[in-house]
């Protein structure tokens, strides 16, 4: 059994994991862990683990997967915390390579342990029994030890092919971490290294096969060694283009991934009036532009890097040929041009990009107040605004298109000029052919790279336009969140006293005057249900937006189990305080109907969670709607999906909030879109199944 010298006590996991984390390239932050309890076992050894690496700075990711797939986690999972089955302690993983697993023992040393060693010692719990009851069946049939072994796991594997193994937390840096540590992280100035070499071998390798082949054309003298010569230059292209394609495909993936988790936390970490005092056209803007800039940042960036390389080979290749060091020079100029002209583009293109959003969100904001609009104005200003949209859109078009016709000119202009430029030398003779020929050559390899210089500054430019609109994303994903203390996070609910409490809460929107609370007070206690009413603007929905952690109290003091969320933690905070917000704060992604009720939980959920959903949905009176669904709970809702009514998506909310397993549920104006009868099923259930419940309604 792997114990010691490699697994760590739980006395130690902090430790372990600040070691792992450090070890691994993480950089962690300075801060001291408790130490964890020996009897940590099940959710609340997950919520220490993430507990504690939020605290360092890092993330704790856990995974789970088939007995089936378990060598294949574990040659991939490093950095990665393995929790031993039956108490065992806990191993560190900080590599894999070659089906060798490298292992920080509790003595700080790194040891090597054979990946098939450790797999075996995760899996004997589950395939014991099963080894023992397929032992009778191969006793008799006279194998060899090797055939024997292979039989045995063969239908060990078939029988336990989907048993899921848990108990492994992937760490990594968080979303928000500098951008440039995940680019280390992931590996990738490895692979943009190995990507610019194969290119300049390759580009080298091009540039002497046209020597070759212009020399021997100028010269007359066009034998079958000239021409064999040629041909195995060209052979040895394949590869290295080839192992380019490899290098750049695995770039921008890696590149992209990192680049959609650092917008997708960014857009969690916008503040609520970031998001609500914009429209709807705007946002949709925002999330088209998001898309856009992975292919335009990626794509422009790799062309304009190659044909950076390209024009510096180039003008090494010029300066050797028959024009000297002039001709070189003047590709210099005709870049510097060049990069003038790139610089016109994107003016012209930044001002038609902003003419093109503008009249886009103009376009979707009266397509969504379309009835109201045909009601109240006359009918013939239903167009004005869009005749003057649509003239300043063919104004700037017209100014962008002569741009980029300057732009898209500059290849053909330098072959030209560059040709040209070699006419005087030809002329006056003196010249050697393969001079002409390396010069002629150079001419048409600036040719080559020009345009793709041209288009991969084309891509920059939209890259760079749309970076104006997914900035805030970006920059949002940095903001700091109060990270608890495992301890406190484990602490167990006081047996008397609130479980929610607020007390002396002044809140102040930054453009109002006058504070929308002024110190307004609440008790919340286990088991107790509260209604609260008030005028519409009189701050509910502020008070709800503070209690759940969305906004921050201007003064006063919110308590959670006797904890503030910074002792807490946003995320335990989060865990603990379920809400639903208004109807048009809430949201039905375009994902099935199990992961739209569950994701307050672990996903992939458990057969647990899912029969609990379906008891839950049938209480609440969505039963006709799951019996109406093909696939039921895994039926796909959302955006081009099932269409579901506003009751219906009320009570989906609602249920999405119940199976959260929180202390508090808040409920903010939940039962507007409900019918009286499904109204009495819903709060019944509500009042069921809430461990503290507070409603928000207008009188």
């Amino acid at each position: 059994m792997l114990s010691e010298p490699h697994a760590w006590p739980a006395a130690r996991l902090g430790e372990a994991i600040e070691t792992l984390a450090r070890r691994s390239g993480l950089g962690v932050r300075a801060v001291s862990l408790p130490a964890a309890p020996e009897t940590l076992a099940g959710d609340e050894l997950e919520l220490w683990v993430a507990t504690a690496a939020e605290r360092l700075g890092i993330e704790a990711e856990p995974v789970e997967c088939a007995h089936a797939e378990l060598g294949d986690l574990l040659r991939r999972a490093a950095p990665a915390l393995v929790h031993l089955p039956g108490g065992f302690g806990f191993l560190l993983i900080r590599r894999a390579s070659r089906g060798t697993l490298r292992l920080i023992g509790p003595d700080l040393r790194e040891r090597a342990v054979e990946l098939t060693e450790l797999r075996r010692a995760l899996a004997r719990g589950l395939e014991a029994p099963l080894v023992a009851a397929v032992a009778p069946l191969l006793d008799g049939l006279g194998l060899s030890r090797r055939r024997r072994e292979r039989a045995e796991a063969a239908l060990v594997s078939g029988r336990l092919g989907t048993a899921r193994l848990s108990g492994f937390w992937l760490l990594r840096l968080p979303p928000g971490a500098p951008f440039g540590a995940h680019v280390r992280a992931a590996g990738l100035p490895r692979h943009l290294l190995a990507f610019a070499a194969c290119h300049v071998l390759g580009y080298l390798g091009a540039a002497a096969a046209l020597f070759l082949i212009g020399r021997g054309a100028l010269g007359g003298n066009l034998d079958r060694g000239w021409l064999l010569a040629w041909v195995l230059l060209l052979a040895t292209l394949v590869p290295l283009q080839m192992a380019t394609l490899w290098h750049r495909g695995v770039v921008a993936a890696l590149a992209g991934a990192l680049l959609r988790r650092r917008l997708l936390r960014g857009a969690l970490r916008l503040q609520p009036d970031e998001v609500r005092h914009q429209g709807a056209g705007h946002h949709l803007g925002r999330v088209l532009e998001s898309e856009a800039l992975e292919t335009a940042a990626l794509s422009g960036g790799f062309v304009a890097a190659l044909a950076g390389l390209d024009l510096l080979i180039v003008s090494a290749i010029l300066a050797a040929g028959a024009g000297g060091f002039p001709h070189a020079l003047l590709l210099v100029l005709w870049v510097a041009l060049g990069a003038w002209t790139a610089r016109h583009y994107l003016a012209k293109r930044r001002a038609w990009t902003d003419a093109r959003l503008a009249s886009s969100h103009d376009l979707l904001e009266r397509m969504v107040g379309h009835r109201t609009r045909i009601a109240q104005e006359p009918p013939a200003r239903w167009h004005e605004d869009e005749d003057r949209a649509l003239a300043r859109y063919h104004a700037v078009s017209a100014a962008m298109d002569r741009a980029a016709l300057m732009l898209g000119a500059l290849p053909r202009g330098w072959l030209t000029l560059g040709l040209l430029a070699l006419a005087p030398v030809v002329l006056r003779g003196g010249a050697s052919v393969a001079l002409v020929a390396v010069s002629i050559g150079g001419a048409i390899l600036g040719f080559s790279a020009l345009e793709r210089l041209v288009a991969g500054l084309t891509y920059l430019s939209d890259a760079a336009i749309t970076w104006r609109v997914v900035a805030p994303l970006f920059h949002a994903a940095a903001r700091e969140e109060p990270a608890g203390d495992p301890a406190l996070v484990l602490a167990a609910a006081p047996p008397e006293g609130p479980v929610l409490q607020a007390s002396e809460v002044s809140y102040r929107y930054p453009t109002r005057a006058r504070p929308v609370l002024r110190h307004c007070g609440l008790a919340l206690g286990k088991g107790e249900r509260a209604l609260l009413e008030g005028p519409s603007g009189g701050g509910k929905s502020t008070l709800v937006a503070i209690l759940n952690g969305l906004r921050t109290p201007d003064s006063g003091l919110i308590l959670l189990h006797g904890l503030d969320r910074r002792s807490l933690g946003a995320a335990a905070w989060a865990r603990q305080v379920a809400t639903v917000p208004q109807f048009h704060d809430n949201h039905v992604l375009a994902e099935s109907f199990a992961f739209n009720l569950l994701m307050g939980r672990a996903w992939p959920p458990q057969p647990a969670d899912l029969e609990e959903a379906e008891a839950l949905c049938r209480e609440l009176g969505l039963g006709p709607l799951l019996d109406q669904m093909p696939a039921g709970l895994m039926q796909m809702v959302g955006e081009g999906g099932w269409r579901l009514s506003h009751g219906q998506k009320s009570r989906l909310f609602l249920a999405r909030a119940l199976l959260q397993p929180a202390s508090v549920v808040v409920l903010d104006e939940s039962f507007g879109a409900l019918d009286p009868e499904s109204l009495r099923e819903a709060l019944a259930c509500t009042l069921r199944r809430a461990p503290a419940l507070l409603v928000v309604a207008h009188p």
